[in-house]
């Protein structure tokens, strides 16, 4: 699992959800865009929990740009930076 690409994918999702809120549609596609592509990069995991909450994500970014999509796009990135915050705890560096 690569960090920076799941980070990237995280930081992508806040960028989505900020840009429906502010009602900047086209800010939206392009990051949803942008996240497609880090989606793509993070599909190569072992991880169970990781590939489901992937897959949640794939099908989130297909929706349309309203605000059901920029709350769950906020969640999944909160939930994508305690998975790697929890990674590293597991691998003996930081908790």
């Amino acid at each position: 699992m690569d960090k920076v690409t799941l980070l990237s994918l995280s930081n992508d999702l806040k960028r989505i959800t900020t840009s429906i809120e502010r009602k900047s549609l086209e800010n939206a596609r392009r990051f949803s865009a942008e996240a497609q592509r880090w989606l793509k990069d993070s599909q190569k995991t072992d991880d169970e929990y990781l590939k489901n909450l992937l897959k949640k994500i794939e099908e989130t970014l297909k929706r349309k740009d309203d605000l059901i999509k920029a709350e769950d796009c906020l969640m999944y990135s909160v939930l994508l930076q305690n998975r790697v915050l929890r990674v590293r705890g597991e691998n003996g560096r930081e908790k």
